[in-house]
Order: C-alpha cells, then sequence, then structure tokens
C-alpha cells in the first residue's frame, strides 16, 4: 500500500508546480488551505453518507463508499502536502498505534488533542 501513496505523493508534488488552469491539485493549492479543508470535510460528508447507504446496501453502494474514501484519502493527501506533512509521518503514527490497544492509545493522549 506505502508504493501507492509513495507514488500519488510524489505526483501530488509535481501537481503542487503546475499550472493551475491545467492541474486540479495546483489549482487546490493556489486557492490555499480552506479549499482544500472544504475538500475534505466534503468527501468526508460524502463518504459517511455512502457507508450508510451501504449497510444494508447492493454490491453498488459498496463500491460507493471505496470510491468515496478514495476521495477523501486523496484530499486528505493534498491537505497534508499543503502542510509540508509527509504522508509517512501519519503511517509512521499508525504503526507506532498498532497493537495498542484503543483506549489506552487514547487514554495516553495529551487532554488538548
Amino acid at each position: 500500500m506505502s508504493d501507492i501513496l509513495n507514488q500519488l505523493a510524489e505526483v501530488l508534488e509535481q501537481r503542487r508546480q503546475a499550472d493551475p488552469d491545467s492541474s486540479y491539485v495546483a489549482s487546490l493549492h493556489r486557492k490555499g488551505l480552506n479549499k482544500i479543508l472544504e475538500k475534505v470535510g466534503e468527501e468526508a460528508t460524502e463518504t459517511l453518507l455512502a457507508a450508510k447507504d451501504a449497510a444494508n446496501g447492493s454490491e453498488k453502494n459498496r463500491e460507493a463508499v471505496v470510491a468515496e474514501t478514495a476521495d477523501l484519502w486523496f484530499h486528505s493527501l493534498v491537505m497534508l502536502s499543503h502542510l509540508g506533512i509527509d504522508h509517512q509521518d501519519v503511517l509512521d503514527e499508525l504503526a507506532r498505534r498498532f497493537g495498542i490497544s484503543g483506549l489506552d492509545e487514547k487514554a495516553a493522549r495529551p487532554t488538548d488533542a
């Protein structure tokens, strides 16, 4: 999985420098963080709605969850790129949490997180 994330991160970085009139990613960066966050929120909402439909839905509904989750991950990667945060940092954090009880991990977080 990290291979595709690495490839996508590379393409996102290239597109960030592209002409905003010909690159969706470049246009998002030009519009700024608020627009990128708006897209992340929009995709999160669409993912939630698709998941709700898929709970008792058809294969098409389940495919919609996959498509919307891909959109959410994509826009999250654009957000990380805009903030200068490497996606590997997120993967490292997930790896750090692996094998730790979710309840224990949450309890160990600082109270302002």
